[in-house]
Parts: C-alpha cells; sequence; structure tokens
C-alpha cells in the first residue's frame, strides 16, 4: 500500500465498498475520476480536506492538516468543542479559556495557533465563516466563540497548521480550524452524563438527542436533528485549599495581599478608619492623614475577617478580609442548542440543503462586594468621612468627628453583589445547492450568522451616588443592615447592554480536472465569494458614571469580494506541486492578493517530502479601525522635573490619569510570510508519523502607540506623534505659569511592530492487532515553539516563549515552550479503554514586555518568589471507557485528572488566583469523575 492510501486509512477515510463518504461540507462534491484512472472509487473516495479546494484521494496535501474524529472527540472524554480544540497541542499563547472570566470576553473561549492570539486563527463551519464574538478579547481581537458550535454532530474537526490566506483571505495567518458536522444522519442516539469533582462543586449534567430520517439516494431526501444541553456547576475559590483560595502566600515565603489593608487601598465590611483632614474642605475624597497617625477598624471585626495588629507595613490594626472567597474558580456555565439539516435531492446531479443552529450560552461568574477605593475613573483612594454633615451636625459614622477630624475610611459594601451574567445567543443559518455539470463540480451558498450577547454587570459603585452618600452621611458604615434597599441600588446600579456580531455571505466555488499528467489529473478550483460584517458593542459606562470602569466601545460595518483559483499538478506519481492564490477588496482598507504555493515529493512509497510558502494578511478588526475607542486609568505620578516646576503641590502629585485608544481608520492589514516543511513517514501500514517545520513571520503588527512617547513629547514642548493628543486639566492654581497635568492620553493603533515564530509539530500514530478481537491504538502529538520575537519600532527585541510574555496579550497565561498529548487505546470486544496523557512545559515567572528580570518577588526582601523563579510544569492524565452492552446500549465513565495532578503555583497570571487557568485549570478542579450511557434506537 502507498504512503498516502496507508494514511488515508489512519484519517478515518478509508470506506466499505461502495459507500463513498460525503465529501466536507463547503466544498464541491467529487469530479468524476479522470480517463484511465485505476484508482476508482470503489475503494478510495476523493474527499476535500481544509487547505485545498480541491476534492482528492490522497488526503495528505503539501500542508499538514490534524484530523480529529468523532470517535476520537467520544475517547477524549471532552465534551465541548472549545475543550477538544484548545487540547490541540498547537495552541498556545493568546488562547482564551472559558474559566476566565475577569477579561473582556468573560464565558468565551478562542484558539490561538502558534501562539499567534486568538484573531490569527481563522475558524470555519462546514468550510464557511461565522459571525464573530459580540466583545473583542482585551477590547482588541475579533475572534469565533468555540462554545456556540455544536458539538453533538460532529463529522470531524481538520486543524490546518499552515497559513491559508490564498484560500479563505484574512486572519488564517496560523492556520485555521474547520468544524465539518455530519452531512446526513438516519436513526436515534440518545445519551445522558453526569459528572463531579472529588473535591466538590462542577457538577456536569449533560444530555443529547441526535435523529434522522430518509434516504437521499433512494427516498430523494434526507434530514436529521440535533439537540444538546449541559449545565456546569460553578466551582467557588472557597471550595479549594492553599493557594488557590488566598491572596496571602506568607506561608510560602511570598506576599500578603489579603484584603482590608489601608496601605492596599482596600477594606473589610466592617471598615477601617485613620484621622485626618480634608486638603480641599468639603471635598471627601481630598483626606490625608495626620501625621503619625494609626489606622483603627470602625466597627469590630466579624464573620469572614481577623482582627490584624502590629502590621509593620500597616501600623495600627486592621481586620483582615479575604475577598477572593467571593470570586469562582470556574463559572457556572449553561449551554443549549438546536441543530437540524435538510438535505433533498433536485435531480440525479444536484442537492440542496439548508441547516440552522440556535445555541444560548449562559455565563454567570461571582466577584466581591465592592470597595469605596477606587482609582478608575475617578481616585476615591484619598476619600474620607467628613467630620460634621451639611446641616452642621456631627457625622455619626465618624468617630473622630467630636475632635473635628476626618476620617479616612477604607470599606467594603455588604449587600452589592459583584460578578456578572452573560448570555449569548448565536443563530447561524446555511443554504446551498452541490452537484455536476458535465466535469465541472459546483457548490454554492449563502449564509446567515448573528451573534447577540446581554451582558448583565452588578455592584460597581455609582460615583455621585457613592460622593453623595459620604457626604451626607445617609449611608450606615456602622449598621450596614439598616440601609435601605432603594439606597443599596443606587449605590450599585446593575449595568447592561446588548452587543452585536453579524455576518452574511454568498460564494459560488467550482472545480474540475483539466488534462492527464504523468501523476494523475491536472486539477483546476475557483471561486468568488462576498460577505457583509457588522458589530455593534456599546458602552456599559457611557458617562463614566461606575467606578472601576472605562469607556469601551466598538461599532463598525464593511463589504468584502474576494475570488481565489487554486491549481493542483501532479507531475508525476512521486511529484506533486499545488498553487493558489486570492484576491480580496475591503470596503475599509482596500485590496490584499495572497499566494501560496505547495510541493510534495515522494522518493518511495513509505518515505514522502513536503513544503509550503504563503503571504497572508489579518484584516483590522472594527475595534482598530471602526468607530470604536476604550479608555482605562491608572493612578499616573509625573515627572520629578514636572513637579518640580509646581513646587510639588497636591496638583502633581499621583492621581488618575486616562489612556485611551482609538481607532484608526487609517491602519492597514498586518502581513504575513509563512514557511513549513515536512516528513511524512510510513514503515508499515500499521504505523505512520509526521514532523513539519514552521516558521511565519508577520509585519505591520498593530498594537496601540506608545503612550509614554506621547508624554514625553508633551513634557519636552515637542510635536506629539502623528494622530495623538493629550487632554489637558485646567491650570495649576498654585502655578497658573507652568504646563498643565495631562488628565487624559489619546494614542490610536498604528502598524508599528513585527513578530517571528518558528515551531516544529510531531505526530506519530501506531495500531496493532494482539489477538482477533484485541486492538491497540496509540497517536502522541507534541508541538516545539523554538522562538517568539516581537520586534519593537525603535529595533528592540522581545523573546516570549517559556516566559509569562506577550503578559498583556495572553492574560498572563505566558507562552510555553513545549505542548502535547499521548493517547492510548485498547479495545477488547466490546469494552474500549483510553488514557490520554497532556503536557504543558513550565514557565519563568518573567515578562519581557513589562521589564527586565523576575517579575515576582518578595516586595519586603526584594528576593525572587518563589526563588526559582519559575511555574513548573503541568502533566495530567485521563481515563475514558465505554462498555457496549449490546448494539443498542453503551455505558461510557472517564475519570479526568486521574491522578489528581495540582496545579503549578503561578503568582503572576491575573485570570486566577495563584495558579494559571489557561494550561492547568484541571489541577484546580481535581479528579473529576463521569458516567453516562448511550441509546440508539
Amino acid at each position: 500500500m502507498s504512503i498516502a492510501a496507508a494514511l488515508a486509512c489512519a484519517c478515518g477515510t478509508l470506506h466499505a465498498q461502495n459507500a463513498p463518504p460525503q465529501p466536507a461540507q463547503g466544498a464541491p462534491p467529487p469530479p468524476p475520476p479522470a480517463q484511465g484512472d485505476q484508482k476508482g472509487t470503489t475503494e478510495l473516495a476523493a474527499i476535500t480536506v481544509t487547505g485545498s479546494a480541491l476534492p482528492r484521494i490522497d488526503v495528505e496535501t503539501p500542508s499538514p492538516v490534524t484530523t480529529i474524529t468523532a470517535e476520537q472527540i467520544q475517547k477524549s472524554g471532552l465534551t465541548t468543542v472549545s475543550d477538544v480544540i484548545r487540547a490541540v497541542s498547537a495552541d498556545n499563547s493568546g488562547s482564551i479559556p472559558p474559566a476566565f472570566t475577569g477579561g473582556f470576553a468573560a464565558g468565551s473561549s478562542g484558539v490561538a495557533l502558534r501562539g499567534l492570539t486568538v484573531n490569527s486563527t481563522l475558524v470555519l463551519i462546514n468550510g464557511r465563516r461565522a459571525a464573530n464574538y459580540p466583545l473583542a478579547d482585551d477590547g482588541q481581537r475579533a475572534f469565533v466563540d468555540l462554545n456556540t458550535i455544536p458539538s453533538n454532530a460532529i463529522e470531524r474537526i481538520e486543524v490546518l497548521k499552515d497559513g491559508a490566506s490564498s484560500l479563505y483571505g484574512a486572519d488564517a495567518i496560523a492556520g485555521v480550524v474547520n468544524i465539518i458536522l455530519r452531512p446526513s444522519y438516519q436513526g436515534t442516539e440518545l445519551s445522558a452524563d453526569l459528572g463531579t469533582s472529588q473535591h466538590g462543586g462542577g457538577t456536569t449534567k449533560r444530555a443529547t438527542v441526535l435523529f434522522g430520517g430518509g434516504d437521499l439516494k433512494k427516498d430523494g431526501w434526507n434530514a436529521y436533528f440535533s439537540a444538546e444541553y449541559q449545565k456546569d456547576e460553578r466551582i467557588k475559590v472557597g471550595d479549594r485549599g492553599y493557594p488557590y483560595n488566598t491572596t496571602d502566600t506568607t506561608r510560602s515565603g511570598g506576599n500578603n495581599l489579603i484584603g482590608g489593608q489601608p496601605s492596599q487601598n482596600s477594606g473589610s465590611p466592617y471598615g477601617n478608619v485613620t484621622p485626618g483632614t480634608l486638603s480641599r474642605p468639603g471635598d471627601v475624597t481630598s483626606g490625608v492623614a495626620d501625621a503619625g497617625a494609626l489606622s483603627q477598624p470602625l466597627s469590630s471585626c466579624g464573620a469572614g475577617s481577623s482582627l490584624v495588629t502590629n502590621d509593620p507595613s500597616n501600623p495600627g490594626s486592621y481586620c483582615a478580609f479575604n475577598r477572593t472567597r467571593y470570586f469562582d474558580i470556574a463559572p457556572l456555565m449553561e449551554r443549549q442548542g438546536l441543530y437540524g439539516r435538510f438535505n433533498l435531492k433536485i435531480s440525479d446531479s444536484a442537492t440542496a440543503y439548508i441547516d440552522a443552529s440556535y445555541y444560548q450560552v449562559r455565563t454567570e461568574f461571582r466577584g466581591p462586594p465592592p470597595q469605596i477605593q477606587a482609582s478608575t475613573p475617578n481616585n476615591t483612594n484619598a476619600i474620607a468621612l467628613p467630620a460634621t454633615l451639611p446641616d452642621g451636625s456631627l457625622n455619626p459614622n465618624n468617630p473622630f468627628a467630636a475632635e473635628g477630624k476626618a476620617a479616612l475610611i477604607n470599606y467594603t459594601f455588604p449587600g452589592i453583589p459583584g460578578g456578572g451574567d452573560n448570555k449569548n445567543h448565536n443563530l447561524r443559518i446555511t443554504g446551498g445547492v452541490t452537484g455536476t455539470w458535465g466535469d465541472w463540480s459546483y457548490d454554492t451558498a449563502l449564509v446567515f450568522s448573528h451573534d447577540s450577547l446581554d451582558v448583565s454587570i452588578p455592584g460597581l459603585l455609582n460615583y455621585d451616588a457613592l460622593i453623595a452618600a459620604v457626604t451626607n452621611g445617609t449611608y450606615n458604615f456602622l449598621n450596614p443592615s439598616a440601609n435601605s434597599p432603594e439606597l443599596i441600588r443606587a449605590l450599585g446600579p446593575t449595568l447592561k447592554k446588548t452587543s452585536t456580531s453579524d455576518l452574511q455571505s454568498l460564494d459560488f466555488r467550482v472545480s474540475r480536472p483539466l488534462m492527464d499528467l504523468p501523476g494523475g489529473s491536472l486539477g483546476l478550483a475557483t471561486g468568488i465569494d462576498v460577505r457583509h460584517e457588522e458589530q455593534y458593542d456599546p458602552d456599559l459606562n457611557p458617562n463614566l458614571a461606575a467606578q472601576g470602569l472605562g469607556v469601551a466601545h466598538t461599532r463598525g460595518n464593511r463589504t468584502v469580494t474576494g475570488a481565489y483559483v487554486e491549481l493542483d499538478a501532479p507531475f508525476l506519481e512521486s511529484l506533486e506541486a499545488d498553487v493558489s492564490g486570492r484576491y480580496d477588496h475591503y470596503s475599509d482598507f482596500g485590496k490584499s492578493f495572497s499566494p501560496k504555493i505547495g510541493l510534495k515529493w515522494k522518493p518511495i512509497d513509505e518515505l514522502a517530502f513536503r513544503g509550503t510558502f504563503s503571504k497572508g494578511f489579518r484584516a483590522p478588526s472594527f475595534s482598530e479601525n471602526g468607530s470604536s475607542e476604550s479608555e482605562g486609568f491608572a493612578t499616573y505620578t509625573p515627572p520629578a522635573d514636572f513637579q518640580a516646576a509646581h513646587n510639588n503641590s497636591g496638583y502633581v502629585q499621583p492621581y488618575p490619569i486616562a489612556y485611551l485608544t482609538a481607532a484608526n481608520p487609517k491602519v492597514k492589514p498586518e502581513r504575513s510570510k509563512s514557511w513549513t516543511f515536512g516528513i511524512l513517514f510510513q514503515p508499515t501500514q500499521d504505523i505512520s508519523a509526521t514532523l513539519d517545520y514552521y516558521r511565519i513571520k508577520k509585519t505591520g503588527v498593530i498594537s496601540q502607540q506608545d503612550p509614554a512617547a506621547v508624554l514625553a513629547a508633551y513634557y519636552a514642548g515637542e510635536p506629539l506623534p502623528q494622530a495623538s493628543s493629550i487632554v489637558a486639566d485646567v491650570p495649576d492654581p498654585a502655578a497658573p505659569g507652568a504646563l498643565a497635568r495631562p488628565l487624559v492620553v489619546v494614542a490610536p493603533y498604528v502598524n508599528q511592530n513585527a513578530l517571528e515564530t518558528k515551531g516544529i509539530d510531531l505526530d506519530v500514530k501506531g495500531g496493532f492487532n494482539l489477538t482477533e478481537n484485541t486492538r491497540f491504538t496509540s497517536e502522541i502529538n507534541l508541538t516545539k515553539i523554538i522562538s517568539w520575537v516581537l520586534t519593537l519600532q525603535d529595533g528592540t527585541n522581545e523573546e516570549f516563549v517559556g516566559t509569562h510574555g506577550p503578559y498583556g496579550v495572553s492574560s498572563g497565561a505566558g507562552t510555553p515552550r513545549y505542548r502535547g498529548s499521548w493517547a492510548n487505546s485498547l479495545q477488547m470486544g466490546k469494552l474500549n479503554i483510553t488514557s490520554t496523557i497532556y503536557y504543558t512545559s513550565g514557565l519563568k515567572l518573567t515578562e519581557p514586555d513589562v521589564g527586565p528580570g523576575c517579575q515576582s518577588t518578595n516586595t519586603l526582601t526584594g528576593a525572587d518568589f518563589p526563588a526559582s523563579c519559575r511555574m513548573s510544569s503541568y502533566t495530567q492524565v485521563d481515563f475514558t471507557g465505554r462498555y457496549d452492552i449490546n448494539d443498542k446500549v453503551a455505558i461510557t465513565a472517564s475519570v479526568l485528572n486521574a491522578f489528581d495532578r495540582k496545579a503549578p503555583f503561578d503568582p503572576l497570571n491575573y485570570a486566577s488566583f495563584n495558579y494559571n487557568p489557561t494550561w492547568s485549570q484541571a489541577g484546580v478542579v481535581g479528579r473529576f469523575f463521569t458516567v453516562g450511557v448511550k441509546v440508539k434506537l
């Protein structure tokens, strides 16, 4: 058997005689075999593989493609598209885990092949695009939410690990994930699963149904319907032990960041106060503590807190309060969806179809009650209870009122819930016709895709209501239960918005053999498409009324037209060349052309070499070039010489400054060049191995113009960088002739950086018949990132492999050098047992994009924390099993994280407490048991 045929067997494309599989959805059906072709479809059927528009018998294209079948998904024990795809070893830096509820895109999930973030990996459903998630990751990066893709109807998932803009257009720089759903189905399948963690919380309930009828050949039609429901209960931080349930790591040699500390600007529900004065009479935000004054609890420390005295960093006393217990390790997620497809044979050579899906994903996450201190968008870190109220009476909340003193207060408001509730509604409808006309095969489809997200965020303090309550003494700090529900609602109103994303597309694709070559038929594929994209994401805090939240809105629309052509030329039985190119025109930024060439050479049946070169591009997101902006706040200390010019007055002491990132209509697409080279080796029919090298170079990387450069130019009196600006404060009354302090730094998105990444992928498969009824299969997948270098505008290089960088882009998850899995299955008659080992290498606790050296230290001693300045590697072992009681009923079971491996300690990741949820979430969930039943009727 040739290497192509044997690898086709390994990928599951070998089929019974006279029962050819249908082509991948979104691809033309295979053309009739060329005259004289001896490889008739009675043995191997031509299918379309992601990365090529041409049907082919040899499924190994010049580009590397990993295929994950429905059977493999079942053996893995993973139940959602998100879990399956994010387990692929090539998923790396910038990947979005569902557990990260503190990000811009809370509750969503995204894949980032090659570590190039979610906006450089294209996700397709049946070979066609879907609407992006309505919220951009970090307010910038657009992506498809994996949680809204039907999982019960999957036939296979193909992961193309190569640039593919020459066929698919924008965003396919790092690769393509194509989720291929069943083209048809007959029968009925039911399943139910129940799972829970050994350590409590996270109980999972899942049920699915799949049924269909009609034979397309005999009856002229087929229709099937799929429904699924899954609910994952939350896991509270308090359900797990140290170090995942606290920010006090002093027992391990770290820092005490627990709530309630005055120096941390955090409080407890019992409050603590320090005597002082108002530097600006009548302004309760201008408190200044008396020299040598000590803090003290406002009321006795109660449940959930403990009295701390003689703390070196907090003279006096306070109620220590663990705010982390209000957070979730895993949020409550409820996923329910429907999918259906109807196929109609309209002639002997043409079939029409329509399919539709509707999914609702709800993510409910907890958070702590709000605290009175905040630096954004209004600084209340120096807030104080006045000595007297507007009517002249003493303030009953202020224990120092009789002395005429203000009381600087740290406080957390009980009774005002934190967290959020996101409900994502995803509707997708596709209708099309496929068929043949002479030697031509054609496929045309119309797609409507709509994503609507309802966001509800409680517990953010209303600034005006807060100042009024403190000034007028209307909030009872001594007895919070005495406050009226109306006052509580006014202080912490629930903020709501609905964000949407839409895509409509129409395409027409054709393919045919052109002529015979020594190695087979010269194939031609070409197609045209047009699509319209829109995004509307309004501000959640449009008037900056809520504390702790800036401005962030996105609005944009565009029309894209494109055309592609592909030629596949088997010059010899041992030599194949594939050439493709695509032209795109965007209504917002213009045109782009993306070429690609691939070669595959097979000197002997057991060995093949392949390689590709391609150019690609990533279109600017609407956050980057639409009617969009996002604003964040930080406490800012002006330069020393600027402070001296103002006589070091309160005007230039640390204050909140706004950083406004504005969309730039002139920003251009990011451009890429990609190279791959691979070796395929199959010494026997049962053993195969592939090793692929990749290199991707991206230029014109879109990022925010450096705010520091804008500020430096402002202080120096020099022209500001193009398209940037400074919004200045009113002049300093004490120094009216001096330069006014900056309040807002406006810096647009610009094309200013470059990056290059290199790595290798290894895939080894084997299958062996041990006895007549026993078969053992094994597969290893491993990805190594050799380098991932970002080159800044000034020529500085930042190497991120093995570090927590790029810190902001990856939520502090970092860029592991190695990720891999090893799956072993034993089929013994009616019993199948599978074990899968997942591995992610460790990381240095460094952030090259933040600063040099170890970024995790003991703030008192300056020593690295931990001393190794490393996060350890993480290895997880899962076991799954299935026993077929008979042809109709099967029992399933799984033990995920079977050895209860703990997540390695990671104090740098800001998506969790002391661990890295992107790579080791299962290590905090703990050993997880699931049992289920599957029934065929």
